[in-house]
């Protein structure tokens, strides 16, 4: 009996010192999991080091395509026609995105793509047509008018949820990238036609990551 003792508590240590590093892990995948994603912080300038408006950036990887595939598509995307123009010129969605084409200048215009991303015609008319376009293939649809020839815009299609179009100082912000490994593409509408997207490997941190690009070509 008395050798029983001394290896009932040796015992009751063991558990307790498992049981507490088994808290401890528990609290370091819950750290972790509260930590898995951060921003890319992308500049984008022309070859004179100016910044670049209207440039369409986004990430790409086969796990940012099965989160876009189980997300929903972007709503409420409209491409207006005012003062004989598209507004705004250049627009970024993921697959699936529906977009209105409401008329509100006081002509009729009859818009149209030809791009094998998206092939229709929204034949000569006003207000707003009673169903949308639905965009379901990834690649750049580029938007024309049949009346006006002057009348152009764009409409990316994206397979990833992280995307953006940089504003009048260059910059965008992608949010809550989780880490891992991806295709850096950033296009711009000024770039020649049928060029294609710019493209690099990044790797993507917990940390924030600044991205810096620069188009030789603009």
């Amino acid at each position: 009996m008395p050798l029983k003792s001394p290896l009932i508590r040796r015992s009751s240590f063991g558990r307790s010192q498992i049981n507490k590093l088994a808290l401890a892990a528990c609290w370091v995948v819950l750290q972790a999991g509260t930590a898995v994603a951060g921003s890319v912080q992308v500049l984008v300038q022309d070859k004179a080091g100016r910044s670049l408006q209207d440039a369409i950036v986004f990430l790409e990887s086969a796990d940012a395509s099965r989160a876009r595939q189980t997300g929903k598509p972007l709503a409420g995307v409209e491409i207006q026609q005012v003062g004989r123009q598209f507004e705004p010129r250049v627009v970024v969605v993921p697959q699936g995105t529906a977009i209105q084409f409401p008329n509100r200048d006081n002509v009729r215009h009859h818009v149209y793509s030809f791009s094998p991303a998206k092939n229709f015609e929204l034949k000569l008319y006003s207000g707003t047509p009673a169903n949308p376009v639905v965009f379901d293939k990834s690649g750049i649809a580029v938007l024309g008018c049949n009346i006006h020839d002057h009348m152009v815009a764009w409409v990316v299609v994206v397979d990833t949820p992280y995307y953006g179009k940089t504003a009048g100082t260059g910059r965008v912000i992608l949010p809550q990238v989780p880490a891992g490994s991806y295709r850096l593409r950033v296009w711009h509408p000024d770039l020649p036609v049928g060029a294609p997207a710019l493209d690099r490997a990044l790797a993507v941190e917990v940390a924030d990551t600044p991205v810096t690009i620069r188009f030789d070509s603009l």
